[in-house]
């Protein structure tokens, strides 16, 4: 678009970097959730906690993390608020906690910015939940126990879910030294 402003692709992998941080901490929330219901017997359906798993993909320019301020309506204010946010379209972008972050455009060589090339980041793309029936252990006492004394619990391994968070952590503080790496760099060009 004509007068559209361009974030300058040096800026790209500050975005690429912060998708990542931001995909993994929800990675590690849900796998937290999972070990912190792992005795939970009875839900808000009646049934046992299911485990969830977080379902990543790689983002595009249309559902980025972070699209840009070039999305931003011109009467938003400061903070953003859920009302005034708008995409190109005319339609209300969703918002992640409440803020917005720039745009993480791919500028091809002969200068033409690709909008839909899928070099965005990771997104989250949704939960997958554990249609496993849960293990049965016998405990006759325990209230929400069968007619044969049996209690049904989640699926959950907490030793598998430990190795998940581990491997969240750890990918995690990659993105971070990518984004300080990245960001050491700008701040040294700057200096040129």
């Amino acid at each position: 678009m004509p007068g559209d402003p361009v974030i300058r692709p040096m800026f790209r992998s500050l975005g690429i970097a912060a998708s990542g941080l931001s995909a993994q901490r929800q990675r590690m929330e849900t796998i937290a959730q999972n070990i912190a219901n792992a005795d939970v017997t009875r839900g808000a359906d009646g049934g046992p906690y299911k485990r969830r798993e977080v379902v990543l993909q790689a983002a595009t320019a249309a559902n980025a993390l972070y699209p840009g301020p070039s999305h931003i309506d011109s009467t938003a204010g400061p903070g953003f608020g859920r009302s005034n946010v708008r995409g190109r379209d005319g339609n209300e972008m969703p918002l992640i906690d409440g803020r917005r972050a720039i745009e993480v455009p791919v500028i091809s060589r002969d200068g033409i910015v690709a909008r839909d090339s899928g070099e965005h980041g990771v997104r989250v793309a949704g939960f997958a939940e554990d249609q496993g029936e849960g293990r049965l252990v016998y405990e006759p006492s325990h209230p929400d126990a069968n007619e044969n004394g049996y209690v049904r619990y989640p699926d959950i391994n907490t030793t598998q879910e430990l190795v998940r968070l581990m491997d969240a952590k750890r990918i995690y503080e990659a993105n971070a030294a990518v984004f300080q790496t990245a960001k050491a760099m700008l701040r040294a060009s700057l200096d040129i």
